[in-house]
């Protein structure tokens, strides 16, 4: 087997947690007329029936916008705006279903295609479109009617529903019906936001021109809160990435715990977002009313008290407060209300690259949720700032755990030469390490 083969092997054997997590999952991607146009979106589309092929429910939201103004200048039909939002007269209307429908048609080509040698060959993808929009008119606003222009009044979410348990890509495009029988321009983010909100889905992921989210000097933000993207959202003045950002806030704050901002240009972000560990864009969690946070010496009081049971259970080694306070600033807490319900430490090695992950501890009130797995998120980030190639623990009641959180067993003769030395045999603790 050659490198590449061998290459190829490991990838495969590193996703395949990553597949199991996402099969049976409802997913909804939005992505505009833009990402349609470029020549990456073959690509996209080629990636989106491999994740079908995998067992996850797939909702693809579109937009029209760039194609929707070519068919106006075709039929010479004068734009309007207001606040940044299309007014569609009737002559606005027609493109509109011009320029939706044929786009839609092109998409649902692109699902089908099944040629030989072809990434799609042999997948058979059903592709299901229909009136699963319900929408009003916008109506009058400060004077001004937006006619045809509506908003989302309603998902028929057990018609999509049935569609993906029968196993179709559900298809929508950006434009809504009414129960008077007339039909409204909707906005992209508009349809994807109540989409995703109304069924529930577990994920939204979003396309748009860069790699992700990027930060005040033009960085990619890996990872963030939905608190960090209202930030954003105050600094720019693209309305384009205005509407995007408000409809990765809007469906955070109702409840999808994951959204996900890619770049639709690069043909492998995908993929490399949803099935490896450092993913390609920006992934956004919902904000939690518990805040997580570096300890200070305040916090000396709460972490002893979080401690001295486990400490008295011989599952923790004693620390005394001298030396928690010597080393405070090696510690995450998690705190509600003010009071310390979970804490963790990162000792870094590095001279061996790597970290060691101490004193993880939660209030028995709390261990029912994702804390503990916040935790180690956290230290695992604050690890690869420090350049650290690794992170290791010492457990003699947790291993199980620790192995679901994708670390693997180690030797003694593993661990840095220091802490190798302070080994403790008597204690046999077990050795777990996790790459990062």
């Amino acid at each position: 087997m050659n490198s590449n083969d061998k290459n190829n092997v490991k990838w495969f054997r590193n996703a395949a947690p990553y597949i199991n997590a996402h099969r049976g999952k409802t997913v909804v991607l939005m992505f505009g007329g833009e990402a349609v146009a470029h020549p990456n979106f073959a690509n996209i589309i080629h990636d989106i029936a491999l994740l079908r092929s995998l067992g996850v429910k797939l909702v693809l939201v579109h937009g029209a916008r760039p194609q929707i103004e070519e068919r106006m200048k075709l039929q010479k039909v004068e734009p309007l705006m207001e606040d940044n939002i299309r007014i569609t007269d009737a002559g606005t209307l027609s493109a509109v279903k011009d320029a939706t429908g044929s786009l839609r048609l092109d998409i649902e080509a692109l699902l089908t295609m099944g040629l030989v040698n072809s990434p799609m060959h042999g997948s058979q993808i059903r592709v299901s479109t229909g009136n699963f929009v319900i929408a009003k008119p916008i109506g009058v606003k400060n004077g001004v009617d937006f006619k045809y222009t509506g908003t989302v009044r309603r998902i028929d979410t057990v018609g999509i529903n049935t569609q993906l348990d029968f196993g179709s890509i559900v298809l929508l495009s950006p434009v809504g019906y009414s129960s008077t029988g007339e039909v409204f321009n909707l906005s992209l983010e508009d349809v994807a936001t109540q989409t995703v909100i109304s069924l529930k889905a577990d994920k939204l992921i979003t396309f748009t021109d860069t790699d992700g989210l990027m930060n005040e000097h033009g960085e990619l933000i890996k990872s963030c809160g939905v608190s960090t993207v209202k930030s954003l959202l105050d600094a720019t003045d693209d309305p384009v990435k205005q509407l995007l950002m408000r409809a990765i806030i809007q469906s955070s704050e109702n409840g999808v715990e994951r959204c996900h901002c890619l770049n639709y240009e690069s043909d492998s972000a995908l993929l490399q977002e949803l099935f490896t560990r450092d993913g390609a864009g920006t992934l956004i969690a919902k904000d939690y009313q518990e805040q997580i946070s570096t300890a200070t010496i305040d916090d000396v009081g709460g972490i002893l008290e979080l401690l001295a049971p486990l400490e008295a259970e011989g599952v923790l080694v004693k620390r005394s407060r001298e030396l928690l306070e010597v080393e405070i600033e090696r510690f995450t807490v998690i705190k509600k209300e003010d009071v310390i319900i979970a804490c963790a430490a990162l000792y870094p090695y590095p001279k061996e690259n790597s970290g060691e992950v101490a004193c993880v501890a939660i209030h028995p009130d709390y261990r029912k949720g994702n804390r503990g797995v916040r935790l180690i998120n956290t230290l695992e980030n604050l690890a690869k700032e420090k350049k650290l190639s690794s992170i290791f623990v010492l457990t003699t009641v947790s291993a199980h755990w620790f192995l679901e959180q994708g670390f693997i067993e180690k030797s003694v003769d593993s661990l840095p030469e220091d802490k190798k030395k302070m080994y403790n045999f008597q204690r046999k603790s077990k050795v777990f390490v996790k790459e990062i």
